[in-house]
């Protein structure tokens, strides 16, 4: 279908991919990923033909279809929705026009018995097969099934396109390659500006899809789930496997490690060799030998083991002050932009030390309540902030706040502090910031750049509250791994807005949907609601429902019969039902692990009375927190 070979693009003198060849055929859906500024985007911009490299050639049929989605799009203003996604279909819409004005003359003529009349005749009968055959009776209707598909409502069809943010003008720019038909698809960062229902649509399509597919994505979960191939990008070179992107890692990780056996049998040869040169090169009756062994060692080749770059950012997120033990109550808070209700006297109580993520598709409310928490526009309803609470925010479009003729230094220095001006290039460091990068402009930052350069931005300000939307776009999937573990660390509150499972996964202890001006609790993590939601397959189900046994969803209700302290007495209880659900876990997690341990070495283990005494404590500690588990239940349920 398409052939690339002996690839090479250099900029100021560094390659930025050499000497890469690969092929791309029908049914391939290739992940290629590789750290930000590795060359993926300019890799789908060659493959596209935007762009063209210094060196190689780029094969393909002749009669090939390419759709490209990129990162950056724009739109023709004053076009609805529907009439914006009908552009996918410029032959259909060439034929529909030309339908029109032919069946328009023929209504006007009244020279039946003429052959010009006739020939018109002939002209519909073409033009109307011609529109069956490229579809011209299914496309309004394709074109609906998809905009549904990603998330629009059959209201939103008329709307103009200038009414909705950039994050719908993507997805309508999606739905437009996904209507042409293309033979290849190219899709740059997709999932960014989804929300999870859409994401596992488009999951779905992309996997009964006919042709080739090559997606840049930091989205592991995605990858693994609709792709069969991964090439990744590093240090100018390509890995290709045909691999989904976590099947790759193993893989490849088990390549580098017979590489380094090789590698280190044949230094251990070569090592052998140099020395019996060393030893015969001056004795007259071994000289030919030894000439021989320099020979054949020349003669060898060397094997070296593939680079990896292992740079990875290095952050952690320190609590400032203790706050109080409420960080936020939130009472009877309600948002309308004109006519238009985002969300409805919400009520909701944060504790401090929870860990909340705010989940559902987008335009629910999740970015306008964190706003609101930030207190960037007016609302009814109110919002207290608790005792000696210190707000750290990073928002979806964080990095489009940042001055791009600043340097980086310039930036970090001037949103830094007395106390830490003097950390500002350790800080930049340690987000992979080094050396003369820190005098660069932030306008020829890539998108994972900027994204670092903010993060490093919230290190400057005390924080015991994290209000964090969308912190993962444009990160590559090391860079996410670090902040994932550095959050799942971090020791103060945090309020997490994201659409990326595997991020999701293990992160927060709660999850709140917002659906239809409410929203409402689920005591789990991010598995547990998309099992909730069925949006997720069977097998995952049974991965995870010996530990739902415990788990329990409380629905936020109107209740009217309760008081405000009832209410809050309530949110008590179910915290310390969720406390509970996961010592539970955690303490069946140690029992096995010593019950493992037990049937690898009983006798042992049996005259070990420290060990006996800890074991037989984790199974009385179980004991007692399923008793107070059911005693809080039971409490639950009276109230």
């Amino acid at each position: 279908m398409l052939n690339i070979h002996d690839l090479s693009v250099s900029f100021n003198g560094d390659y930025l991919f050499e000497s890469v060849t690969f092929r791309l055929g029908a049914g391939d859906r290739v992940g290629l990923v590789g750290k930000n500024g590795a060359g993926k985007s300019t890799m789908l911009k060659i493959i596209s033909r935007e762009v063209q490299p210094d060196s190689g050639v780029i094969a393909s049929d002749k009669e090939i279809k390419l759709g490209f989605l990129k990162q950056d799009i724009d739109f023709v203003q004053g076009r609805t929705i529907l009439e914006e996604a009908y552009q996918a279909f410029d032959d259909i819409l060439y034929v529909e026009k030309q339908l029109e004005e032919t069946n328009f003359e023929l209504a006007n003529r009244t020279d039946y018995e003429t052959e010009s009349y006739h020939d018109l005749i002939e002209k519909v009968s073409d033009l109307t097969h011609r529109y069956d055959i490229l579809g011209g009776y299914q496309y309004q209707g394709n074109t609906e099934k998809i905009l549904l598909g990603l998330g629009f409502k059959r209201e939103d069809f008329d709307q103009l396109t200038d009414t909705f943010s950039g994050g719908w003008r993507m997805r309508i720019e999606l739905a437009k390659l996904l209507l042409q038909n293309n033979d290849i698809l190219l899709l740059d960062e997709p999932t960014n500006h989804l929300d999870i229902e859409s994401i596992i649509w488009l999951e779905n399509f992309l996997r009964s899809f006919s042709g080739a597919v090559v997606l840049v994505s930091h989205d592991k979960m995605f990858l693994d789930n609709v792709t069969n191939r991964t090439i990744e990008i590093s240090l100018g070179k390509i890995y290709d496997f045909n691999k989904p992107y976590s099947q790759y890692l193993v893989l490849r990780e088990e390549m580098r490690e017979m590489q380094l056996a090789a590698q280190k049998n044949q230094a251990k040869k070569i090592e052998e060799t140099e020395k019996l040169i060393e030893k015969f090169r001056y004795k007259a009756t071994k000289a030919a030998m030894a000439q021989s062994l320099i020979k054949k060692l020349d003669k060898v080749e060397r094997i070296e083991v593939d680079e990896d770059d292992n740079a990875v950012m290095n952050i952690s997120f320190p609590v400032s002050i203790t706050p109080g033990k409420v960080v936020l109550e939130i009472e009877k808070v309600t948002k309308n932009y004109g006519e238009k209700t985002i969300f409805q006297d919400i009520n909701l109580m944060i504790e401090r030390g929870s860990k909340i993520a705010f989940v559902g598709q987008n335009g629910q409310g999740k970015s306008t309540l964190i706003k609101a928490i930030m207190n960037e526009f007016d609302y009814d309803g109110s919002i207290k902030v608790g005792h000696n609470v210190q707000l750290g925010y990073f928002a979806q479009n964080q990095a489009d706040y940042l001055d791009g003729e600043k340097t980086l230094l310039d930036t970090m220095i001037d949103a830094a502090t007395d106390a830490n001006r003097a950390k500002v290039r350790d800080i930049l460091g340690s987000f992979l910031f080094r050396g003369d990068d820190v005098e660069k402009k932030v306008k020829v930052l890539s998108g994972g750049e900027r994204n670092r350069l903010a993060l490093a931005m919230l290190l400057l300000k005390p924080i015991n509250v994290l209000l964090m939307d969308e912190p993962t776009n444009h990160l590559d999937i090391k860079s996410k791994n670090v902040l994932k573990q550095a959050l799942k660390k971090y020791e103060g509150t945090l309020l997490l807005v994201s659409h990326d499972r595997d991020f999701l996964q293990g992160m927060t202890e709660k999850v709140y949907e917002f659906k239809d001006k409410k929203i409402k609790e689920y005591l789990g993590d991010i598995n547990y609601f998309l099992e909730e939601r069925n949006a997720t397959d069977m097998r995952a189900f049974e991965q995870k429902k010996d530990t739902l046994q415990y788990k329990v969803v409380v629905e936020k209700k109107e209740n009217k019969s309760l008081s405000y302290e009832d209410q809050k007495r309530l949110k008590a209880l179910n915290n310390r039902l969720s406390k509970a659900e996961s010592t539970i876990t955690d303490l069946e997690k140690k029992i096995a692990k010593a019950d493992a341990e037990l049937a690898k070495d009983y006798e042992k283990l049996m005259n070990d009375t420290k060990w006996f005494s800890s074991y037989e404590k984790l199974k009385k500690d179980l004991e007692n927190t399923m008793t107070d588990w059911e005693e809080i239940q039971e409490e639950i349920d009276k109230a």
